[in-house]
Formats: structure tokens, C-alpha cells, sequence
């Protein structure tokens, strides 16, 4: 099994808002994940992204693969927090 990181979309129409989680490869993209490990809202301005970086980390960790887009938000948010310490 294939563990993926990746989005999925809630919201209504041309409102999203997304869930990142962690799901097998083959299911659908707003199908059956295994667990939840962010959010991101890119209604608001600015952006809003939340990670629970211990639980992303664990998965990355035992070899979950993030999508494109995930691993992109992952890197704005580690930078956004790195801002926001100092």
C-alpha cells in the first residue's frame, strides 16, 4: 500500500476549502483517508495552513509520499512559523 499525502476538497462551489490527509494511493480523492493532518484555506486572506507537524512527520517517516501541492504548503508553513519566532 502507497501511503500519499494529499488534499481534499470541502467547501461549496468556488468556495474551497481543503483537508490534507493521508490515504492510500488508490482511493478516491475525496474518498476513504487514514488520518487528518492539516488544513488549508485559501479563502482567506492571507492564506491560512495548519500542519500537525508530529503527525506529518510520523507519516513521512514510515514513507507517505506528499503530493506536489503538500509539499509545497508544508515549506510555506514551516517558513511562516520561522517568521512568526523571530
Amino acid at each position: 500500500m502507497a501511503v500519499r499525502i494529499r488534499l481534499q476538497r470541502f467547501g461549496s462551489k468556488k468556495r474551497p476549502y481543503y483537508r490534507i490527509v493521508s490515504a492510500d494511493g488508490r482511493a478516491k480523492r475525496d474518498g476513504r483517508f487514514l488520518e487528518q493532518v492539516g488544513t488549508y484555506n485559501p479563502m482567506q486572506s492571507p492564506h491560512k495552513i495548519s500542519f500537525k507537524k508530529d503527525r506529518y512527520d510520523y507519516w513521512i517517516s514510515v514513507g507517505a509520499q506528499p503530493s506536489d501541492t503538500v509539499r509545497s504548503l508544508y515549506r510555506r508553513f514551516k517558513k511562516d512559523a520561522a517568521q512568526a519566532e523571530g
